[in-house]
């Protein structure tokens, strides 16, 4: 059983997405996330940053595709999925090591500071999914004026 926490993160990017193909073929783009947290000074009266968390970040499948071709270092980005927690062993020292990572359901570009351009992908793959496809076209039964036989 795993322990399901979701989590939703604003902030820039610390470098472009890496992206990759897993054993199994699933397509992955990794990149990580500099989240800073502000707070007011009520002494000077201004907004100060006080500390910086960094987040890895894991995208799979068509996403991580978008990721690596739309997003690159300092962009402003929201992030919305599953904090999962692993561990492994450091090769240097032998020692077991623990990863916090947030596998990704969503990813936006941040238009706090920013505007972008959406170029909309098809949702499905196959003729129906390219426009300028070309084949065989179904017009509806109701103007050919076929029947149902009964």
């Amino acid at each position: 059983m795993t322990t399901r926490i979701p989590v939703t993160i604003e902030g820039n990017l610390t470098g472009d997405p890496e992206q990759g193909a897993g054993e199994s073929g699933n397509e992955y783009a990794r990149f990580t996330v500099a989240v800073n947290d502000r707070r007011l000074n009520e002494t000077t009266n201004r907004w100060e940053d006080v500390g910086t968390v960094f987040h890895r970040v894991v995208v799979f499948n068509q996403q991580s595709r978008n990721v690596a071709t739309s997003l690159r270092k300092g962009d402003s980005v929201i992030v919305a999925g599953d904090l999962r927690f692993g561990t492994y062993t450091d090769k240097e020292t032998g020692n077991t090591r623990e990863t916090r990572d947030i596998v990704a359901d969503n990813i936006g570009a941040s238009l706090k500071f920013a505007t972008v351009q959406v170029d909309r992908a098809p949702k499905a793959n196959g003729p129906g999914a390219d426009r300028s496809a070309t084949g065989p076209v179904a017009e509806p039964v109701s103007s050919t004026g076929a029947g149902v036989a009964r």
